[in-house]
């Protein structure tokens, strides 16, 4: 054919113009031209030449700037206007070919010169909006206006002649004559608002307030709608990532909209405009506050969703368009009906077009890219959404918990434990339901919707599987609520479990010294199989869920198939039967998912009812000056903006935050005398059940004097405290604070504005998760000599040498762990710090040893705090600082017994005088000076040193091992980082599935391609049986298409003996068939969801067991160097891991990788040319999948890492409250939870916006895959290679690619992570365990050894680990039977490590220890400790019951614990408690107090009735009283045995049969007391000496 403008058709003249030049159509078609030439001829110069040399660009990320009103308009209109230009051109094309002899160019050449300058009109729009120069805008205005006029000018002539709309190009004209009009307008209304020209001053325009702080880099909000939709913007960092990790540099800050202060303001307006003035007490709904906030967009999303799944059902239509009409194409079709021309070229009707199979596969294309940015998009908002709400909640939440009453943590109504979950748990819920909630509404439409198509393509029997679809969604509702249900048991039982095995490593040597690790070895693995048992319930309801998932389309296209047979004797035809197919995959989606929708809102009412009743839970009384004006400080924000002015841009967001820092100033009531800083008349409070704590209280607290209130335990001394403080509920009385005098005030304003805050040091210290300096100045501005004073005065700067980084080290919950001594020297050094006048010290020597309480007297309180004339209140036990006091507040039961000075007291209250006295001079002569300056302190020191030590001896080894590694594994050095980073761990993949069993990998793999091969086959087999009904109908003349027969493709036809009926048989042939193979794929999926769950069932328990087993009996070294948090990890996190997210992880990977496989298999089968179009797609996703992986990673580990600091802000304040409210730094705190929580919620933004680039991504690749399935089948089919049958499989195989390719990557990313769990878990697994045979047997040892108790020491070296130098060098020593022996020494001397050799629990490297005759290290180590018992220095209780604490054997009769408890002088209190020996111990014993706890150790020693004792300063928490009358016990009740005492105070041991001098590892002085004392020279008389 020639090609021609307009054609030269025999008879006409195409270039006449007789009847006027606008009325030959060619013409007017070249003046469509015109416009379209104009723009691409002015564009392209200024495009590629002009651009460089622009001076007006602006230095911002200029690339994502909108400045242009109209902006989304215009891009959305341009869209537009390219699919008409598309669907135009195919007009033009088709109606040229099928009527035409000749071509003629100007049916489509016109459209196709519009649709590349509509693309060039919008680069160049965007070109110029990023370098903000709208005066080229002009040239987009004419050519809209042209393109408008020529388009009229062609739709007028076609009314004229009567082309209407029945006609395909008159609808297309006049759309483009519409889309122009409207374009015009965008572009009319941006010179309005800029006014850029023909306006005398045009308008300038800053870029939002975001795009100037450089710090934003989330910029979805800002870019183009295109870069919007594919999420282009993120290239460069998910490309980056493979070069160096993502950090949190890289991802900035927060635009301001997503702050969670702006979404706050947002929310609690919401919520606080529902209170109205005549229903104040009523509560507001969250739900109604949540949907006044957050609405908008839900329902934006909610639209985006709606479009995609309409747009999602063009998939099956197209597909069965194009098995329907590829056999009409075949045969040209005839001229029947009268040529539609006008101007001599021929109309189309709409339909018609809708006809031609290569444009139905265009559209199918663009169906799907349409139908993939949508749901992105809707996930995409939702998400943002879900966000936003969570930041708003938590700011909510943490609002809430600083104005929290105390009394209701105290009285347990809301722990701690509720807290952390109401942050942890409730929030993400909430979260998680915002995600999920477009689905609620749009899945019942998605699924009417495909019922009805569904029984227009089939009838009656559509609607029998569409039912065995909806019926089975029931089921799988209730196996999503016990799936709920299970879960939160298995989550109770592992809490237990955690908590149980949290006790274990913190009494670890406790456990090792009384060999007891075995039975609460055990205790742990009942409570991890009960744990198990509920998992097995959890992987037998998740497999049964996934296996539902698998069946029902199976079961609903048998059902389906089958009625059609019985009901409609010709089977369907292949296109209805696979849309059909399509149909039911996609129903498939909805259902299953409604189930989880359902399940997630039932979980959100629940959440949202905790929530309300957390924030309608009591607050401080407001009855105090201290909270008179406690609301402020949060609303002083919204208070000066008037309301949510927030969220506005215009304002900048600096003023903002300072108004809501707005310090809070208490009002003052004056007071009487000047003097009193604090003064409580007839006051009675209460801890919030009605029983008054404290009653009638009357007492002032002088200024800038030392105050001491003093008293028994429990008589209320903290509470007092507490009272003043406004934390105690007030029932009658009140407390005043006194002005400052003026003169001061002047000069306190340009010192601190925390002027009436409170420094406050608790009797329980403490920490922040922060450095110790952090710690120490508390939000202060830092000033070195005072820093350095403090420090100094709390004797701190030993510690702090020891620790790695000194004062920059982190300490808190996730630091290093202190000893108590050394975290409450903190927590007086913070309140010494403060710039306060006033300090409240609730007992602050608790924890400390009399050296560093005498210093921390003298230096801090007397000397520091005096000098600075501050008023300190004191909580103290120790009397003999009574005479330093100006002021003494003593206390009994509640109320004041007396108050005034020290004479006072004297001269009025003789007795309590005495009585202090007597106390005094006791403690005088024990503790005025202790011997060496060898303590509870240099102890703790030395414990630290220990760990550090060991730990960087450690940290080098593991250093040179993952040297080693490195270097075997990678040779050149250019790549190891990007090797390194893209790599999958297959090994700890292998590492898992081993530790599973093999017997179950093999079958998992076995039945997992048995079951897709078996899918295969039965679409396979529809797919022949459709065919061969189609082919046998037409052999029998009863299907005959346009008059034509079809026999030619009827291959079936010969083989079938009856053409009579040929029907019948075929059906008796096929339909069994697929009746059996149907039954076949439904068992095999059962079997495989079977056994992937099961099979990570047994992984878990293999990992758990191992891991529990390995880590009791390490030795105790290796609790020394790690970290108590990192074990526990082990067990909680990793662990969780193991048991509930790598199985359906692994199970999803496996079947999404299968499936894709599968279909590519199945269309390169049916079109081998598709192999040749796949190697580009392959190549393509291998770089998208590699890329993402790594990205990916590294976000997920920042939005981990960002999460942690979070959670522990959150319950770190919920700990210190009375702290952060006495100091009045809430504002402070309120602050930095802001940033926290907008730091987590950056990075979780990332993480979303990369899987959805991914997404966007993958779904083009796989709408590209259905594009080329579909292009390879209708060429092959035209060459008559295939059956309409297999094209119609492989296009319905295709469509499911879409859907599963990017579940590959997202599960490879997601097992990736979690693997990383295996390894650390496997990384514990290879440490060493403690030799616990022996080289004896039990047997041979005797019954009731050791008898009599005698033990040589002979020339023994110890050391902690191979690594380091021993401790103890060649010691000698032997002992009698029935001895008592002393041993004393400095610190470091290695008092402590002999203890420890005689347990075995260090390495004896040379000489030994022989106990009656048998040398230790040959015994078996359960015997060895199992017969000597020891009492530890820091007291360890379990929870459980005092039985069980005492003898967890369950050994002992009753008469002989109560005998323990008589000599442990317990005996009493135990009797009092409710159960008696019964009574509850909780976790650590803090229902005891440290005294009593330490009573019990001893008691528990005492039940062991083994002939040696030793004791490792085991008196050192006990006031003076009860411990002498504990050294006279175990002098008498131990008369007998040998008891061997490790001693702090030289007196304790000059009763003793022996003493043994200690210096560095070696026995100095080795003798009787009595002996030792006359030599004077000697290191025991010098000790003896400095003790008197």
């Amino acid at each position: 054919m020639a090609l021609s403008f307009c054609g030269i058709d025999n008879g006409t003249n195409a270039y006449s113009v007789e009847k006027g030049v606008l009325n030959n159509g060619c013409f007017v078609d070249a003046l469509n031209l015109v416009p379209h030439v104009f723009l691409l001829f002015i564009t392209f110069p200024i495009l590629f030449i002009g651009w460089g040399s622009q001076s007006s660009k602006v230095q911002i990320h200029h690339n994502t700037w909108l400045h242009f009103p109209g902006h989304n308009l215009r891009w959305i209109l341009t869209f537009s206007l390219l699919f008409v230009h598309v669907c135009e051109f195919a007009e033009g094309i088709v109606s040229n070919n099928r009527m035409m002899e000749t071509n003629h160019l100007h049916l489509f050449m016109p459209a196709f010169m519009g649709f590349i300058a509509a693309t060039t009109s919008v680069v160049y729009y965007h070109n110029i909006e990023t370098s903000n120069f709208p005066k080229l805008l002009l040239v987009l205005f004419i050519y809209w206006v042209l393109a408008f006029i020529t388009k009229s000018i062609k739709l007028w002539k076609f009314a004229e002649y009567h082309v209407g709309p029945q006609h395909l190009r008159f609808c297309i004209t006049a759309l483009l004559v519409l889309l122009y009009g409207l374009l015009m307008a965008v572009e009319i209304n941006v010179i309005r608002i800029r006014r850029y020209v023909f306006f005398a001053n045009p308008q300038k325009v800053k870029p939002p307030e975001d795009l100037q702080d450089l710090g934003v880099r989330f910029l979805q909000p800002f870019v183009n709608l295109l870069s919007k939709a594919t999420y282009w913007w993120m290239n460069p960092l998910i490309i980056g990532a493979h070069k160096r990790p993502i950090e949190l540099k890289k991802i900035g800050k927060l635009p301001i909209a997503m702050r969670a202060l702006t979404n706050y303001l947002r929310l609690k307006d919401a919520y606080e405009d529902q209170r109205t003035a005549e229903d104040p007490d009523r509560a507001p709904s969250i739900w109604r506050s949540m949907y006044r906030a957050f609405g908008r967009p839900i329902l934006l999303s909610s639209t985006f969703r709606y479009l995609a799944d309409l747009l999602g059902f063009a998939g099956p239509l197209c597909i069965s368009g194009i098995v329907k009409y590829l056999k009409t194409d075949k045969d040209v079709a005839t001229p029947d009906k009268v040529k539609e021309t006008y101007f001599g070229v021929y109309f189309m009707s709409s339909t018609e077009l809708l006809q031609n199979t290569s444009v139905l596969a265009v559209l199918l294309f663009l169906a799907l890219v349409l139908q993939r940015t949508f749901l992105q998009a809707s996930y995409y908002v939702t998400i943002e959404t879900g966000i936003n709400l969570r930041g708003a909640l938590l700011a909510m939440i943490y609002n809430k918990i600083l104005r929290l009453s105390t009394s209701n943590m105290s009285m347990g109504e809301m722990t701690l434990g509720q807290i952390n979950n109401l942050v942890a748990i409730e929030t993400n819920q909430l979260m998680w339901f915002l995600f999920l909630c477009p689905n609620l509404w749009a899945m019942p439409v998605q699924i009417v919707m495909g019922v009805i198509l569904l029984y227009y393509l089939l009838g009656w029997s559509a609607l029998v599987g569409a039912s065995v679809i909806v019926l089975l969604a029931p089921v799988q509702y209730l196996i999503a609520t016990k799936l709920a249900d299970t879960q939160k048991s298995s989550l109770e039982h592992s809490t237990d479990r955690l908590k149980k095995t949290t006790e274990i490593l913190k009494g670890i040597k406790l456990l090792k010294l009384y060999a007891w690790e075995n039975i609460f070895c055990d205790s742990v693995e009942e409570t991890r199989g009960k744990e198990l048992t509920s998992l097995k319930t959890f992987a037998l309801y998740t497999s049964m869920s996934i296996f539902m998932n698998a069946a029902i389309p199976i079961a609903a296209v048998l059902a389906t198939f089958v009625m059609h047979h019985f009901l409609d004797k010709t089977g369907p035809s292949p296109s209805e039967a696979f849309a059909a197919l399509a149909l039911f995959h996609i129903l498939v989606t909805p259902l299953f998912l409604l189930s989880t929708v359902v399940r997630f809102a039932v979980k959100a009412l629940v959440s949202v009812q905790k929530l309300g009743e957390f924030l309608q839970s009591d607050e401080i009384g407001d009855d105090s000056w201290r909270n008179g004006d406690m609301p402020l400080s949060f609303e002083a924000g919204k208070k000066h903006l008037g309301v949510t002015k927030a969220i506005n841009r215009k304002q900048p967001m600096r003023y903002q935050m300072d108004n809501y820092e707005q310090p809070t100033r208490r009002q003052m009531r004056p007071t009487e005398t000047e003097d009193v800083a604090v003064k409580v008349s007839n006051g009675f409070f209460t801890w919030g059940s009605n029983l008054s704590t404290l009653s009638d209280i009357n007492i002032r607290i002088p200024t800038g004097q030392l105050t001491m209130i003093v008293g028994q335990v429990g008589c209320g001394k903290s509470s007092l405290l507490l009272a003043m403080l406004g934390e105690m509920q007030t029932i009658e009385g009140r407390v005043f604070w006194s002005k400052l005098p003026e003169c001061e005030v002047a000069r306190e304003e340009n010192i601190s504005k925390n002027r009436y805050s409170v420094a406050y040091a608790t009797q329980k210290s403490w920490l922040l998760n922060a450095t110790v300096e952090e710690n120490i100045t508390f939000g202060c501005h830092f000033s070195k000599q005072r820093y350095k004073a403090v420090i100094d005065a709390c004797s701190l700067q030993p510690d702090i040498d020891l620790l790695p980084f000194g004062d920059q080290t982190e300490i808190g919950e996730r630091g290093i762990n202190l000893s108590g001594g050394q975290r409450q020297r903190i927590c007086v050094a913070r309140a010494l710090y403060q710039n306060t006048n006033i300090v409240f010290l609730d007992d602050p020597f608790s924890a400390l040893d009399i050296h560093l309480s005498d210093h921390l007297m003298q230096e801090g309180i007397l000397k520091f705090l005096q000098d600075d004339k501050r008023t300190v209140v004191l909580v103290t036990h120790k009397l003999q600082y009574l005479i330093h006091a100006d002021w003494i507040i003593a206390m009994k039961d509640g109320s004041v017994l007396r108050e005034g000075t020290l004479k006072d007291i004297q001269t009025h209250d003789v007795e309590l005088y005495d009585h202090w006295k007597t106390l005094m001079n006791r403690q005088d002569q024990e503790l005025e000076k202790d011997i060496q300056q060898d303590s509870q302190t240099t102890l703790e020191r030395k414990t630290l040193r220990r760990a550090f030590y060991s730990r960087e001896a450690k940290n080098q080894m593991d250093d040179e091992d993952e040297e080693e590694e490195e270097e075997e594994e990678e040779d050149d050095n250019m790549s190891t980082t990007t090797n390194r980073r893209s790599k999958i761990p297959w090994r700890m993949c292998w590492c898992y599935m081993s530790s599973g069993g093999f017997f179950m990998v093999f079958l998992m793999v076995s039945s997992k391609l048995l079951k897709h091969s078996v899918i295969v086959a039965i679409d396979y087999w529809l797919a022949l049986w459709t065919s061969s009904k189609t082919n046998q109908s037409a052999g029998a003349g009863t299907y005959a298409s346009n008059g034509t027969r079809l026999a030619d493709s009827a291959s079936s036809n010969a083989t079938l003996p009856t053409p009579g009926n040929p029907e019948a048989e075929s059906d008796s042939y096929y339909l069994p068939v697929f009746i059996v193979l149907c039954a076949a794929g439904i068992t095999l999926c059962l079997i495989t969801s079977l056994t992937v769950e099961f099979l990570g069932l047994s992984a878990a328990t293999n990992l758990h067991h191992n891991l529990l087993n390995k880590i009791i009996h390490a030795p105790i070294r290796f609790f020394d160097i790690t970290p108590l948090g990192q074990i526990l990890n082990r067990f909680s996190a990793d662990t969780n891991i193991i048991d509930q997210h790598i199985p359906p992880t692994l199970e999803s990977l496996t079947r999404s990788t299968l499936l894709c496989l599968s279909a590519i298999g199945v269309i390169s089968s049916i079109t081998p040319a598709f192999l040749i179009a796949l190697v580009p797609l392959a190549v393509a996703f291998y770089f998208i999948q590699k890329y993402f992986r790594v990205a990916s990673k590294d976000l997920q580990d920042l939005d981990d890492s960002t999460q942690l600091p979070l959670l522990c802000h959150f319950s770190e304040t919920a700990e210190g409250l009375t702290t952060i409210r006495a100091f009045r730094h809430e504002a402070r705190f309120k602050q930095r939870m802001l940033e926290l929580t907008d730091t987590n919620n950056t990075a979780y933004l990332f993480l979303s916006a990369a899987n959805r680039w991914l997404e966007v991504r993958t779904d083009y690749l796989g709408a590209v895959i259905v594009l080329t399935a579909a292009g390879a089948s209708i060429w092959s089919f035209s060459y008559g290679l295939r059956s309409g049958g297999l094209v119609g499989l492989g296009l319905t195989y295709a469509l499911t690619v879409t859907n599963y390719l990017n579940w590959v990557v997202r599960n490879l990313a997601d097992l990736e992570v979690q693997m990383a769990a295996v390894k650390k878990v496997n990384s514990f697994l290879s440490t060493e365990s403690e030799n616990y045979e022996g080289s004896m047997d039990t047997s041979q040892v005797p019954e009731n050894w050791p008898q009599d108790g005698e033990i040589k020491i002979q020339d023994l070296c110890v050391r902690y680990d191979p690594m380091l130098k021993p401790v103890l060098k060649h010691v000698n020593a032997y002992i009698e039977p029935g001895q008592k022996v002393g041993i004393c020494g400095r610190t470091g001397s290695g008092k402590s490590s002999l203890s420890l050799a005689f347990f075995n629990m260090v390495d004896i490297f040379e000489g030994k220890i022989v106990i009656d005759g048998i040398d230790i290290c040959k015994l078996p180590l359960q015997t060895l400790r199992s017969r000597l018992s020891i009492i530890l220095q820091d007291p360890v209780l379990f929870s459980g019951s005092i039985r069980f604490n005492l003898d967890p054997e369950r050994t002992c009769t009753d008469d002989r614990l109560w005998e323990a408890l008589e000599i442990a002088q317990l005996k009493n209190m135990v009797k009092a408690l409710p159960g008696g020996l019964d009574a509850v111990v909780t976790e650590g014993g803090e229902n005891f107090s440290v005294g009593q706890r330490q009573l019990f150790c001893l008691a528990r020693a005492f039940v062991r009735k083994s002939s040696i004792l030793i004791m490792d300063e085991a008196t050192a928490s006990i006031d003076m009283a009860t411990e002498n009358i504990l050294q006279k016990v175990v002098m008498t009740a131990f008369a007998d045995r040998t008891v061997v005492t490790i001693a702090h105070r030289v007196h304790t041991i000059l009763t003793a049969d022996l003493v043994i001098v200690m210096k560095r590892g070696n026995i100095l002085e080795y003798d009787k007391p009595e002996t030792l004392l006359e030599q004077e020279d000697g290191m025991f008389a010098s000790f003896v000496k400095a003790d008197m």
